[in-house]
């Protein structure tokens, strides 16, 4: 029997424009409708960052879709407060005081009918730097096909 995937969405920009370092594991704090839209699925996680205001995390850029009924009523990118603890959030404060170095969303995720997210502080990459994972991964994709086909013969 096979465990159901949790994810709700990942962030793929994020492992694709940063190298990313230290994650933590947060909780958000939603509104019912908000929790309704991402049971169907409807997020975009894409320019998702976290920055800290009053010694609390936010989560800023998240879109979920409100529901037909309550469309014009709501904020779909409204700011969303994580839930961490003081040591992380104060730890996550120090990492990006540094220079370039920033706080974003790789994952959004169910755990015990709670949602939960991933975030890590990660540098941004150059454009040099996504060139050259994008030569490392098609270096182990064909070395892989190699080897396979050496083996059958």
């Amino acid at each position: 029997m096979t465990k159901p995937d949790n994810t709700i969405v990942l962030n793929k920009n994020a492992r694709r424009n940063f190298s990313l370092n230290e994650t933590f594991q947060a909780g958000i704090s939603l509104e019912g409708w908000e929790v309704k839209s991402l049971r169907m699925g409807k997020v975009d996680a894409k320019d998702t960052y976290v920055t800290l205001k009053d010694d609390e995390a936010w989560l800023i850029g998240l879109k979920i879709d409100a529901p037909g009924s309550i469309q014009n009523q709501v904020d779909i990118t409204r700011s969303r407060k994580l839930l961490l603890h003081k040591k992380e959030i104060f730890s996550i404060g120090d990492a990006v005081s540094k220079k370039g170095e920033t706080c974003v969303l790789t994952k959004l995720y169910w755990k015990n009918n709670k949602v939960k997210c991933d975030i890590a502080i990660g540098k941004g990459k150059k454009k040099f730097d996504q060139r050259e994972d994008i030569k490392k991964r098609d270096w182990e994709r064909q070395k892989s096909r190699i080897l396979k086909n050496s083996n059958k013969s």
